[in-house]
């Protein structure tokens, strides 16, 4: 579903990833809390996440991204009636959130450069950074604590 990317899993640790993980707690259900780390999308210019609802053996309710360096366009479409679609303009430093049926019920995905188009303008896309925090299903790690205080 993805091409022309690199990616990783980073733990979120020490004084920036505490703040990081501070910041986006809010996005989660308080007894949900994101997991401490994120996966790094490094997605090229010329390449696409592809239509997806990212598993629910691997991930909870909540998915959150941070947009990096350069905007893009999330489209998420209904998984029941393809026609229901909508469009999200995502620019650098922008976090966008996925839970409830945006979650379950509909497809994401980042369109490739020459599909690039919000309102009609051109958004040339290039290299596209991004940071994705999930939370776990039911039932796995319920150990986690929860967010990290300012203080760490």
């Amino acid at each position: 579903a993805i091409t022309g990317y690199r990616e990783t899993e980073r733990g979120l640790r020490g004084r920036a990833g505490r703040a990081l993980l501070l910041r986006v707690s809010p996005a989660f259900p308080p007894r949900r809390p994101p997991r401490p780390s994120a996966h790094v999308l490094d997605l090229l210019p010329g390449g696409r996440v592809g239509p997806h609802v990212d598993s629910v053996k691997f991930c909870g309710c909540t998915i959150a991204g941070l947009s990096l360096l350069s905007p893009s366009v999330l489209r998420l479409q209904s998984l029941r009636d393809p026609q229901d679609w909508l469009e999200l303009l995502l620019e650098p430093g922008s976090l966008y959130v996925l839970r409830g049926a945006a979650r379950y019920e509909f497809t994401h995905e980042i369109l490739p450069d020459e599909d690039s188009f919000f309102g009609g303008l051109r958004v040339p896309r290039g290299r596209r950074v991004a940071l994705i925090f999930r939370n776990d299903p039911p039932g796995k790690n319920k150990s986690l604590p929860g967010p990290p205080s300012p203080t760490g």
